[in-house]
């Protein structure tokens, strides 16, 4: 089983990651009202210089740490789009812990090899994927995502 293998949730509609099958992905958990929110410029900046060669960012809203991503699909969009500019693909919130944990996140925590434990910390942790859709890598909140852009290109 790979990433590859996941469905997700977009616009209410289910959705292949399939779509992304080829391409080294950065899977992240996000919030709009986060200390860490300001890694949207970063992450965009990213996603524009290295779209083209096959590299795409997934995002995936998560309330789960302390209300951090309020208000509906929708609305975090739009707050994405016109504050931080971001162009790379948005997915409906999820969970990322406990009973109601998205697959796909327990999936990223089961295969990330680092051992950092089970559960996503806090939002804005980050799941580094290959072409071939194994997670090699798994950063967290505090690793601003220009730190580990060499290990990004390497997979391009």
């Amino acid at each position: 089983m790979t990433v590859f293998d996941f469905m997700v949730k977009k616009n209410g509609v289910d959705t292949s990651l399939k779509e992304f099958e080829g391409k080294v992905l950065l899977i992240v958990n996000t919030a709009t009202k986060c200390g860490f929110t300001p890694q949207y410029e970063e992450l965009e900046a990213m996603y524009e210089e290295l779209k083209d060669k096959g590299f795409e960012i997934l995002d995936f809203p998560c309330n789960q740490f302390l209300g951090q991503a309020p208000g509906t699909n929708e609305e975090i969009h739009e707050f994405c789009t016109m504050r931080y500019k971001t162009l790379f693909p948005r997915f409906d919130k999820i969970n990322v812990n406990g009973k109601d944990e998205d697959p796909l996140f327990k999936f990223l925590k089961d295969n990330a090899p680092e051992n950092k434990g089970k559960k996503v910390k806090w939002n804005f942790t980050k799941f580094l994927v290959d072409r071939n859709g194994n997670v090699v890598n798994r950063f967290e909140p505090t690793d601003k995502p220009r730190s580990f852009e060499d290990k990004i290109k390497e997979l391009l």
